[in-house]
């Protein structure tokens, strides 16, 4: 049970933690939200602003809400802990009215809860509003380091634009192609496919695999005898014409 000399110290410090509170609300309007956004800010007008201003100003009001609320919350606590000690319920858990230990009144004058019942022991695992509506950006995420696929991403939305032209040119490059319109890092990539032998390689249901001959499979081939490399696709056969060029 606490001492006279305890419950005053707590006392003390509960009224000292009000006025502060109490102060500065009305110092900073509660965060300047007694005013507009666009008048806490100091603008005529929103519309001549950048749209990136305008999100940082509506993160600044959204961290004021929360501090706001925050606040306030706090200062409810302070006054009904102070309605408790006028009513001699103070120090005692409001659910299993057990008597809450002085260190944790020491450390929070204002709980009216033993460790057991506390309502703030679960931490939230709510997620922003803003992911339901939101795609996933072309960033890379923990699942997609784990597991690799070829996936239309950031770097081949920009191969998409740069076809068009950008402001690139020969000399921007340490091995320019020869066609201007290639003018962007990487524009020898493959698009719409992986590897090379996915433009002449089929495989049934069964699981048995054909090879087509075609430019791209000459080029393949000429690639890997270079390195020493042996293909498991099997040579093109030189008395087999390529049937995508008669």
């Amino acid at each position: 049970m606490l001492t006279i000399q305890q419950q005053q110290a707590l006392r003390s410090e509960l009224l000292a933690r009000k006025k502060a509170l109490e102060v500065h609300f009305k110092h900073n309007d509660h965060f300047d939200l007694q005013r507009s956004q666009k008048d806490a800010v100091g603008e005529l007008s929103s519309y001549d602003n950048h749209p990136g201003d305008l999100a940082s100003e509506l993160y600044e009001r959204e961290k004021d809400l929360a501090l706001n609320e925050h606040e306030r919350f706090e200062l409810e606590g302070i006054l009904a802990a102070l309605q408790a000690m006028e009513v001699g319920m103070y120090g005692r858990c409001i659910t299993c009215t057990e008597e809450i230990p002085y260190d944790r009144l020491e450390a929070l004058p204002a709980t009216r809860y033993c460790v057991d019942h506390t309502p703030d022991r679960n931490q939230s695992r709510n997620r922003p509003i803003e992911e339901k509506i939101l795609t996933a950006d072309f960033r890379k995420t923990e699942r997609s380091k784990k597991q690799e696929s070829a996936v239309y991403d950031s770097e081949d939305s920009w191969q998409d634009v740069a076809r068009y032209g950008s402001s690139d040119s020969p000399s921007d490059l340490e091995h320019p192609p020869s066609e201007y319109e290639n003018m962007y890092a990487d524009w020898e990539e493959n698009h719409g496919y992986t590897e090379e032998y996915e433009n002449f390689v089929g495989v049934d249901l069964e699981g048995n695999m054909t090879v087509y001959p075609n430019k791209q499979h000459e080029r393949y081939e000429d690639v890997l005898d270079e390195d020493n490399i042996m293909s498991l696709l099997g040579d093109l056969p030189s008395e087999e014409k390529d049937p995508y060029t008669d």
